[in-house]
């Protein structure tokens, strides 16, 4: 599913234009993301919780010529499904 087919199937499933689902989906992305910007985390009981991932720096090797090179620090963002929603899916 895109994009598109997920505004018009929320549009469908809450009885609002796609202009207005459209608009309340990013709503919702630009606030997760602001969130994970500050280091927080959303939870949706339920649903899931989309959270900051940490990861240390360290050692790699290039593919190409097995050379050793230093990865950075970084951070990632992560989500992870709500019993409700694993039980739905199973």
């Amino acid at each position: 599913m895109n994009k598109t087919e997920l505004v018009a199937a929320m549009a469908d499933q809450a009885g609002l234009s796609k202009k207005d689902a459209e608009k309340a989906l990013k709503a919702f992305t630009d606030v997760v993301a602001e969130e994970l910007k500050k280091d927080g985390k959303v939870q949706l009981v339920g649903f899931g919780t989309f959270e900051v991932s940490k990861r240390a720096a360290r050692t790699g090797r290039n593919p190409q010529n097995g050379q050793e090179m230093k990865i950075a620090a970084s951070k990632a963002p992560k989500f992870k499904a709500g019993k409700a929603l694993k039980d739905m899916i199973n």
